[in-house]
């Protein structure tokens, strides 16, 4: 009642959704005014939530085209992931030098979104001399974990502690992504959009306490060429080994990378906005 409440007084002339529970409500709400509504899915394998709204919906639009067969009719659309729009122009040198980054050694980035990811920065932290004896290192911690990198990092000595970049947030990740030669990171919905516009390989490791949404955006990617899937009960195991074979191996790594710039859909945000404005 409220959402219905909420859709007679704005009075939109089209609703974009992206699914979540708390969408629900008022893409029917739109739906019982009439007006029309169109509803993106981000991930590859769509939640009930869009399945919900993807009913209702005027027009449904996909990252990838594997998605179609979630939906019947002919109302769906592939426009890709959208990125920021800062991301266009970007590149290794500029990333690199905003970073203080060596320009030629190679460059891995890890993270685990804004809040980190626990599991990620602790399997980093077993192996960090032998991999920053590899690479660059750029580690966007999280908060939580913060405050126990930083002193992991005053202890190292002074060589490594110049290739081991860390920061507990960064607001310009861009950079962070254009100087990058490999990333680890969990299989959010992003991966499907700023990995293939960057051209970077990636370590994937899905979170495992949620929804299988991620382990299907990282297996579409790994069977793709573009990533390696790691489980996260084995990532300490297994992290070191990878990233050494990566790491060591260039032809490798630039195929991984080819392989997500032939998924790039760097448009999709002009696709999207399109397709909302003729709806409204």
């Amino acid at each position: 009642m409220l959402a219905y409440r909420l859709a007679r007084r704005q009075r939109p002339s089209a609703v974009f959704a992206t699914g979540g529970y708390a969408s629900v409500p008022v893409a029917l709400a739109a739906a019982a005014r009439r007006v029309p509504i169109l509803v993106y899915l981000p991930d590859i394998e769509p939640g009930l939530a869009v399945r919900v709204i993807a009913r209702v919906a005027a027009r449904v639009a996909v990252t990838v085209r594997d998605s179609q067969e979630y939906f019947a009719g002919k109302k769906v659309v592939v426009t890709g992931y959208p990125v920021r729009a800062e991301f266009v122009g970007l590149d290794r040198e500029v990333g690199r030098r905003a970073l203080g980054l060596a320009p030629h050694d190679p460059v891995l980035l890890v993270m685990g979104g804004s809040r980190g990811a626990r599991s990620l920065n602790r399997a980093l932290g077993d192996v960090l001399k032998p991999v920053l004896q590899m690479a660059q290192v750029v580690h966007l911690t999280g908060e939580l974990d913060w405050s126990w990198v930083s002193e992991l990092r005053e202890r190292l000595p002074g060589e490594l502690r110049g290739r081991y970049h860390t920061f507990s947030y960064l607001h310009d990740i861009g950079y962070a992504l254009a100087a990058a030669d490999l990333v680890v990171c969990r299989a959010g919905a992003s991966t499907l959009g700023e990995l293939p516009f960057f051209g970077l390989g990636a370590v994937l490791v899905p979170y495992p306490h949620a929804w299988r949404y991620q382990r299907v955006n990282a297996e579409w990617l790994t069977d793709r060429g573009a990533a390696v899937t790691l489980e996260d009960q084995r990532l300490e195991r297994e992290l070191l080994p990878t990233l050494q074979q990566l790491l060591t191996d260039r032809e490798l790594l630039k195929h991984m990378g080819d392989r997500a710039s032939e998924l790039s859909q760097p448009d999709a945000a002009v696709r999207l906005a399109q397709i909302l404005l003729t709806l409204a």
